[in-house]
């Protein structure tokens, strides 16, 4: 991960403005960088992954012009050839040196062109202007606010923006930001028409798209890891990367020092895939000291992106002080695209469809945050292979019909993808669903609720509910997240759209409490 910020105008007060740039230092902690425009300034915090020499160092400036990139480029040799064979020079291997050459040949166009995770700003010389632009589903982090005079205000992370801006709010995907709009170029949870594939041909497409969503994902100068749970999606990320490695990939899992669920599922899948494994283990004195330290990080009140950061938060911890590894691959979005336990109750597909597209529409401000923020606060960067474009694309078109649960098993064209190949064991293949804030140990949650009891009495919780009126706290549990965000980021609720729970219009899904754990059809899943 790499930060990036972007002051649009006169800076009254410079010293307020780097203060706050520096604290996401941790997002690039290999050199650091702020250059002065005729109105305003751009920085930069570098994580080496592409292009490892200084050479590789942003802001990149080409004919008064600067651009500043969060971002992994995919592919991006073949376009760097291409802007070559135009006459453009590069000085680095950095894949986000190719950004400036392709604004000036394609102007905003080239953002649709892009095959990539990213977070850029551009400052245009030629014209005084700043752009600003975010991958259709915002895996990489951008934020934006306007300070006393008017001024828009860009940074990876809202703790860049607190004192800064008024009120903080995330920028959109898949939207680029010029002349003050914010203006779509790829609203990636549309489906413009409906694809027929049968299902042997949808299987048969899913699978070479997650296998090449996961094979690039493979490419970089830094060394390469991947976090494991044993579940489905990741097992499948890691067993795809295996395959294309050879060598023994570097695995990692994390469980409560009691009752994990998912590390001897984890072992399981690494034995197979012959993966060079680690198990770290998480105490309950732990999960409690770090609660503030993850909300802080995080910048949201949502039970379930707390939940399942704790263990996420440790094993990226573990990982930035015992290893050399700078690149995770993780199985984020998974569950957005083909169903997660509560969407088996979906009333029909029109339902189940539209439920999805709200979820991938709102990913940047859960699982996709999340994913962000843990890594990266480690100095690590995450890429999420089930967030390739062209397989988002592709499942998103998929005619609901054949992604609804009609085959007594979730997620069944993603585990029938794969049947019979040899990627993972059947016990892995069609495991039962388990959410990881529970699979990592279910008394992870429940300490985490017993300690939120402690914090209020029934009256004292009722009363301190009446304060907020945007996403309301609902337990005990939800006050004491929401305590320590306001502390953080006073007034900024409206940064997260709600609640990350089942739809409760759904019959069955009408629950007080996020965890698959509550649903009727939770079934084996917590085996």
């Amino acid at each position: 991960m790499c930060s990036v910020f972007g002051f649009c105008g006169e800076v009254s007060d410079a010293a307020a403005v780097k203060s706050n740039f520096y604290k996401t230092k941790s997002r690039g902690p290999d050199d650091s960088r702020i250059v002065k425009v005729d109105k305003g300034l751009l920085g930069f915090h570098r994580l080496s992954i592409m292009g490892l020499h200084d050479e590789g160092m942003q802001p990149f400036s080409l004919n008064g012009c600067l651009a500043v990139c969060n971002g992994e480029l995919y592919g991006f040799k073949a376009e760097r050839d291409r802007l070559i064979n135009k006459g453009y020079t590069f000085k680095s291997d950095s894949d986000c040196e190719i950004i400036l050459p392709m604004y000036f040949e394609y102007g905003t166009d080239m953002f649709s062109r892009l095959d990539a995770e990213f977070a850029l700003i551009i400052y245009d010389g030629r014209t005084d202007e700043f752009i600003a632009a975010r991958d259709p589903i915002g895996i990489r982090p951008l934020y934006y606010g306007y300070d006393k005079n008017g001024t828009i205000i860009f940074a990876s992370e809202p703790k860049n923006l607190v004192g800064l801006a008024s009120k903080i709010m995330p920028f959109p995907p898949g939207h680029y930001y010029k002349g003050g709009k914010f203006i779509p170029y790829c609203e990636i949870w549309k489906t413009n028409s409906v694809c027929k594939d049968d299902v042997e041909t949808a299987c048969a497409k899913i699978r070479k798209k997650l296998i090449a969503g996961v094979e690039k994902r493979l490419v970089s100068d830094a060394k390469v890891g991947f976090l494991l749970s044993g579940g489905l999606d990741s097992s499948l990320v890691c067993a795809i990367a295996a395959k294309k490695i050879k060598t023994p990939i570097k695995t990692f899992a994390i469980g409560m020092s009691e009752d994990a669920i998912d590390l001897k599922y984890a072992r399981q899948v690494a034995d197979f895939i012959g993966a060079d494994h680690t198990e770290v283990y998480m105490t309950p004195d732990e999960v409690i000291s770090s609660l503030e330290d993850v909300i802080h990080l995080l910048g949201t009140y949502d039970i379930t992106t707390i939940r399942a950061s704790m263990g996420m938060y440790l094993v990226c911890k573990a990982i930035h002080e015992n290893t050399d590894i700078r690149v995770l691959l993780t199985g984020e979005i998974s569950d957005e695209l083909f169903g997660y336990k509560y969407t088996d109750f979906a009333p029909n597909a029109e339902e189940f469809q539209k439920e999805s597209e709200k979820r991938v529409k709102e990913l940047h401000m859960y699982d996709v945050l999340r994913a962000d923020r843990c890594i990266s606060v480690n100095s690590l960067e995450a890429r999420v292979p089930f967030g390739d474009l062209d397989f988002v694309k592709y499942v998103m078109s998929l005619d609901p019909e054949i992604k609804m649960n009609k085959y007594n098993k979730g997620k069944y064209l993603l585990r029938h993808a794969f049947e019979g190949l040899g990627y993972l064991p059947d016990s892995i293949l069609w495991r039962e669903k388990a959410a990881f804030s529970d699979a990592v140990g279910h008394s992870m949650v429940d300490y985490l609720k017993e300690y939120a009891e402690t914090q209020y009495s029934d009256e004292k919780f009722k009363e301190k509910c009446k304060k907020y009126t945007h996403s309301a706290p609902f337990t005990k549990e939800s006050l004491l997240y929401r305590e320590i965000f306001e502390k953080y980021y006073p007034g900024q609720s409206e940064m997260v759209a709600d609640f990350w729970m089942p739809n409760k219009s759904w019959e069955g899904c009408n629950v007080n409490d996020p965890s698959a754990r509550v649903l009727s059809n939770y079934g084996q899943s917590g085996e």
